[in-house]
């Protein structure tokens, strides 16, 4: 057995080189939260994905801070524990899984730095380098759109991902078809449509070749989800609707979809993103890897996880000069001929730059046993 001796929870905030919009709104800032755990001489580091409003989820950058520091965190430092994979305090606090997963995520990192093996050892991930794609926000104009998409192309990335949303979903994506016809192309919706309005607009998205459409409805209506599948030929992706295992047996038993994107920051941690992933695969769907605007330290535990067999398709695990004039871990995150090699060394595999987010750090909490 061992012992939780200290938690250090950080805010550091991230500048984004570009403006990046979805449907719901767009940003620049990015207010990182880190969470570092220490036992036995090793320390494990995880980033909890909330953000800053909650425009993609209820939880938000202030909701995690306070319920990590009110209620998960001093219950958990001076607890032991005989893996640190098993970190789940205070069972009887309802919801908040993207809080909880910091600490979840954190505990893999800090098992496997004790175990002297990377994540993807511990994962059981069996592949050295992951497929990469990369996310379009919602661009000024069908011309800027072009450019991008071109530019993403040359640099090898092997899935584009377009943001769409009502007035800027057909006709640009059939632009950007006719200018690339061979191109991985899927849209991401992030919850902009309604079944009862959009399902002739959405069913003229079957003439594009897409390889999917991401979360077209209301993340809580798998149901019409299911009708929307039955309905259109392009294969539906589940994002904000899948928010633990029940939701993913759900979706799958409702066949509201045929694809899952697991982002192990949303869904509670790596532990119900491997149950996911299993039941997806037992049924057929493919998975894939989405991001969530992560640092190095989040995009890290990104691509452990993508290294398991039924990550079929390729993520959103860009290189960090994607969205970073400079990242807070050594080495940065970059693909070769568009995969993304696997970092070998022990936990995540990268190191966390103390200095740079010291530097960075607007406000800190740490407890102590």
């Amino acid at each position: 057995m061992a012992q939780i001796t200290r938690a250090v929870l950080r805010e550091v905030p991230l500048r984004l080189k570009e403006f990046f919009e979805i449907s719901s709104g767009g940003t620049q800032a990015r207010r990182a939260v880190l969470l570092t755990l220490e036992a036995d001489g090793a320390a494990g580091w995880s980033e909890c994905v909330a953000g800053e409003t909650p425009g993609y989820s209820y939880e938000t950058t202030e909701t995690a801070w306070h319920v990590l520091t009110r209620w998960l965190l001093p219950e958990l430092v001076g607890s032991e524990f005989g893996d640190g994979r098993n970190l789940r305090p205070a069972p009887w606090l309802r919801g908040h899984p993207m809080a909880r997963a910091a600490i979840e995520m954190a505990g893999w990192d800090l098992e496997a730095r004790r175990r002297g093996v990377s994540l993807r050892e511990l994962l059981g991930g069996r592949v050295n380098a992951v497929p990469v794609g990369v996310s379009i926000g919602l661009q000024k104009s069908d011309g800027d759109l072009l450019a991008r998409v071109a530019g993403y192309l040359a640099e090898g990335y092997r899935k584009i991902k377009l943001k769409i949303k009502p007035g800027r979903d057909v006709e640009m994506l059939r632009a950007v078809r006719d200018r690339f016809p061979d191109a991985p192309l899927m849209a991401d919706a992030n919850s902009a449509y309604a079944l009862e309005d959009d399902l002739p607009r959405l069913r003229e998205l079957d003439d594009l070749g897409l390889m999917m459409i991401e979360q077209p409805l209301h993340h809580e209506d798998l149901l019409d989800h299911a009708l929307l599948q039955s309905r259109i030929d392009t294969p539906v992706c589940l994002d904000e609707s899948i928010r633990s295992p029940g939701d993913a047996r759900l979706a799958l038993r409702l066949r509201a979809g045929r694809i899952v994107n697991i982002k192990p920051g949303r869904v509670g941690g790596l532990r119900a993103s491997v149950a996911i992933h299993d039941a997806c695969r037992d049924a057929g769907w493919p998975v894939w890897c989405g991001g969530m605007l992560e640092s190095g330290i989040g995009r890290a535990h990104n691509v452990a996880l993508a290294t398991l067999p039924g990550f079929t398709i390729p993520g959103d695990i860009s290189n960090s000069s994607r969205y970073w004039e400079e990242d807070i871990v050594r080495p940065e995150f970059e693909m070769v001929d568009g995969m993304m090699p696997v970092p070998d060394g022990h936990g995540i595999g990268v190191q966390p730059r103390i200095d740079r987010i010291e530097a960075l750090t607007t406000r800190m909490e740490v407890f102590e046993a």
